[in-house]
């Protein structure tokens, strides 16, 4: 795998990309405010976020620690450091090896975690999100 070489990764599905897009019309429907989509550099976490918020920025924090235990101090400080109040939502796109390190949930395919920011950096666990 070479993370520049899409060919060489995992990608979405048509299934996934269906999933992705329907995830950014359930937000709009609702009327959910979106202000920055960070995402990890893997190609479909950059392709999800596109799909759903029709942007994304990369965050390398938010790469993939599956199989990469060494990594994981370094990059749960580096998450902590995206995760902020802001007037809109931010959004963070990423693995479910990553995001279970940075909060203890386990996610399912296309599921959210919701989490409330507080002034010191913290943050607490508000619920899950999923459309199925």
């Amino acid at each position: 795998m070479k993370l520049e070489d899409c060919a060489s990764q995992r990608n979405l599905s048509e299934a996934g990309r269906a999933h992705a897009r329907r995830i950014g019309a359930e937000m709009r429907k609702r009327q959910i405010p979106v202000g920055r989509v960070l995402s990890s550099p893997w190609c479909r976490c950059v392709e999800t976020a596109q799909l759903a918020f029709g942007k994304a920025e990369v965050a390398e924090p938010l790469s993939n620690l599956f199989g990469r235990p060494e990594k994981r101090e370094a990059q749960v400080k580096g998450m902590r450091g995206l995760v902020r109040a802001e007037k809109a939502n931010r959004i963070l796109v990423s693995h479910g090896s990553t995001i279970a390190a940075l909060t203890g949930v386990y996610l399912g395919t296309g599921e959210m975690v919701v989490v409330t920011p507080a002034e010191s950096g913290e943050f607490t666990v508000a619920g899950r999100l999923s459309l199925e």
